[in-house]
C-alpha cells in the first residue's frame, strides 16, 4: 500500500511542479521535445494519471482482499480516466475562442455613470462597464452633467472618448 500512497503523492507533487514551472522542463531540453509534452505527455496529464494510478490502488488494496495486482489493474483504469479527463479539459481551455479583443463601437448603447462634470462644450469623464471591468472614458455631452449623473452612451468618437447623454427617469 506504501507503493501506491507514494504514487499519488508523487503525483500530486507533479501536478504543483508542472503548475509552477509551466514550460521549464520544454525549455531545458531546448526544444528537442518540442510537441511531445503539449498533449498526452504534458506533465498535468501524466500527474493526474500517476496520483490517480497511486490512490485507487491503495483504495482498493486496502478495503479489498484483491491482491496488488488487481490493485494495479484499477488504478491504471483510473488513471487513464483521470489522465483523458485533464487532456480533454486542458484543450477545452486552449480552445476557448470567445476572448476577442473589445472595439471602440462595443461601448455604444451602454450605460455609466459621470465621474468628472461635464461642462458645456468640454470634455468630463464617465464610468462604463466593458467586459464586465470599470473603464474610465473622456466624455461630451450635448448639455453640461454633473457628476454622479446616469448617462447613456450615443457614440464612440476614438478609443478614449464617447458621446453620452443624461438618462431621464
Amino acid at each position: 500500500m506504501g507503493l501506491f500512497l507514494s504514487l499519488g503523492i508523487g503525483g500530486i507533487v507533479l501536478l504543483a511542479v508542472s503548475l509552477v514551472f509551466e514550460g521549464a522542463l520544454e525549455g531545458v531540453f531546448d526544444g528537442a521535445l518540442d510537441g511531445l509534452f503539449d498533449g498526452w505527455l504534458s506533465l498535468p496529464v501524466v500527474a493526474g494519471f500517476v496520483s490517480m494510478l497511486g490512490f485507487t490502488g491503495a483504495i482498493v488494496l486496502g478495503s479489498t482482499g484483491l491482491g496488488p495486482g488487481a490493485a494495479a489493474a484499477a488504478g491504471a483504469v483510473a488513471g487513464a480516466g483521470a489522465g483523458w479527463a485533464t487532456y480533454r479539459f486542458s484543450r477545452a481551455l486552449l480552445r476557448d475562442g470567445s476572448g476577442r479583443a473589445p472595439h471602440r463601437s462595443d461601448v455604444v448603447g451602454s450605460a455609466g455613470r459621470v465621474v468628472t462634470a461635464i461642462p458645456d462644450g468640454g470634455y468630463g469623464e464617465v464610468l462604463l462597464s466593458l467586459g464586465g471591468q470599470p473603464v474610465k472614458y473622456a466624455a461630451t455631452a450635448e448639455a453640461p452633467l454633473e457628476r454622479g449623473a446616469e448617462v447613456w452612451v450615443t457614440a464612440a468618437a476614438s478609443t478614449t472618448s464617447v458621446t453620452v447623454r443624461a438618462i431621464e427617469h
